[in-house]
């Protein structure tokens, strides 16, 4: 199985859980119009004031996917 990689989107502030949750939505768009697989998407809340939204991609689609939708970070997924 190829080695997958967790792209991030750290939202910050009051609205960080909303913007997060949003965000997600136009990642699954983002994999619908892409054909991109898997289709691993979800946000997580750090604390009252930081959320994430992220998704997972094939290592062989992170360069490609990166350069178009500008994540903050990644790590690799387990």
């Amino acid at each position: 199985m190829a080695r997958q990689i967790k792209l991030i989107w750290d939202f910050r502030g009051p609205a960080a859980a909303q913007t997060a949750i949003h965000h997600e939505i136009h990642l699954k768009e983002y994999i619908t119009l892409e054909k991109i697989t898997p289709e691993i998407t979800g946000h997580e809340n750090v604390n009252d004031m930081h959320s994430i939204a992220y998704m997972v991609v094939d290592e062989s689609n992170m360069i490609n996917v990166r350069d178009k939708l500008k994540p903050h970070r990644g790590q690799v997924y387990e």
